[in-house]
């Protein structure tokens, strides 16, 4: 259980860490954002949002997906027991959190499309790791 417990944290701190990277990449290398803008603003925040082109928004989604994907294989892959529930856990938490960044983000309508492709990527990883174990027992 405890390394259940261990394998669901690494995989959501990896999983984050991605996401947070490829996003750190796309405000700052890809789309700069302006000089002196405060993050902490919301209104500031939306305005830079309202700039940007579709390609960065598809860069988010990646970078999202990659947060359900590869927390759950890590999370999965790590398990004692449970691969599959542990990386659709995995999947669950990145849902609540594009959800609650969808409430407080202004960005395109679109992007509600990617809030099922969180459980349906973390679904793969769970998979692909159940599949590994059985091909070496």
């Amino acid at each position: 259980m405890t390394r259940n417990i261990l394998a669901l944290i690494a995989g959501y701190a990896t999983g984050s860490s991605l996401n947070m990277g490829i996003i750190q990449l796309n405000m700052h290398v890809l789309y700069p954002m302006p000089p002196g803008m405060n993050m902490s603003d919301p209104v500031q925040f939306n305005q830079y949002i309202g700039t940007l082109p579709t390609l960065a928004f598809v860069v988010v989604v990646l970078a999202h997906l990659s947060q359900a994907f590869v927390g759950g294989w890590v999370a999965a892959r790590l398990s004692h027991s449970h691969p599959f529930r542990l990386a659709l856990f995995i999947g669950a938490l990145s849902l609540a959190g594009g959800i609650a960044a969808m409430s407080m983000i202004e960005g395109p309508a679109w992007l509600i499309v990617e809030l099922p492709l969180y459980i349906a990527v973390a679904w793969v990883a769970g998979r692909l790791e159940e599949g590994r174990r059985q091909q070496a027992s």
